[in-house]
């Protein structure tokens, strides 16, 4: 008789699959877990510009209305000093750094609106870092900002602004304005964890968004403003940023280094303190 055909042999274990089984397996490490949720919270906040882009055509109004009337008119007027440029090319810097403010100062908005919806709990009850929420958020707001910026200069052009189209130029003119709104959205998210309310801060927000503009260097050099106003502009980010862009955009006399130092460190603080009042609106 034949022989009955013989078992079919175990496969030996695999230590290492053994290994997996007993222990799970170890959780990416917090310095690359921290960008890529960064990057995961800003596409998220972008998604939201596919469904209604009506913010980006209704936000490019006011700066248009800005270059056409008050910068042509006060071309011809002549009474501010300019360093030899026409004012319209002067402001051109000024109002992308303005429009670019507007929209990152009412991102606290949207956080209330979170927290009201139940979105912001259910945010913070996964292993996402508070910081990686905020840092996303902020980010997303500098990219919103700077398709505006895109559509300003691109106006600006149309009327004859003399602006530098180099690409490396441009790219620091984008990680301007990224910077800048950053901290200016990180600001509204701050107020929004101290207030916990839309109405107080679309108050507190429409209260120093003019004093900001008005207090920088944004309309008129440091030169014509009195000494009180001198101190605050050098205490105002959005002067670093209207300063940069002016280096950058026209060719003008800039601090470059201080201006890109003063923005970084001012979008860590801002994403520090809002990450940290974060936990309050959710209670």
């Amino acid at each position: 008789m034949s022989e009955a055909p013989a078992a079919p042999r175990t496969a030996s274990a695999d230590p290492g699959s053994i290994s997996l089984l007993l222990r799970p397996p170890e959780p990416r490490a917090g310095w690359r877990l921290l960008p890529a949720r960064v990057v995961a919270m800003c596409a998220v906040e972008l998604q939201k510009l596919r469904h209604d882009r009506t913010e980006l055509y209704t936000r490019a109004v006011q700066p248009a209305l800005w270059l056409l009337i008050f910068g042509q008119t006060f071309t011809r007027i002549k009474a501010i000093p300019t360093q030899g440029i026409p004012y319209i090319d002067y402001l051109a810097p000024g109002i992308i750094a303005q429009s670019a403010m507007f929209i990152a100062i009412f991102y606290g908005i949207q956080i209330i609106w979170e927290r009201d919806a139940g979105i912001l709990n259910k945010l913070l009850v996964t292993p996402t870092p508070r910081s990686a929420l905020t840092t996303g958020k902020a980010f997303a707001a500098g990219v919103k900002s700077l398709i505006q910026a895109v559509v300003v200069i691109l106006i600006a052009a149309l009327l004859g602004v003399s602006l530098t189209w180099n690409p490396l130029k441009l790219l620091g003119v984008g990680a301007i304005v990224i910077l800048g709104s950053a901290f200016f959205s990180c600001l509204s998210m701050t107020i929004a964890g101290i207030v916990l309310s839309r109405d107080r801060l679309m108050g507190i927000g429409q209260a120093i968004t003019m004093p900001l503009f008005f207090g920088s260097n944004a309309l008129y050099p440091l030169s014509v403003m009195p000494g009180w106003l001198q101190a605050v502009s050098r205490v105002n980010p959005l002067s670093y940023e209207v300063d940069a862009l002016r280096g950058l955009l026209l060719g003008t006399p800039a601090h470059l280094a201080l201006d890109f130092g003063v923005l970084a460190v001012a979008a860590a603080l801002g994403i520090t303190a809002a990450s940290s009042l974060l936990g309050r609106l959710a209670r």
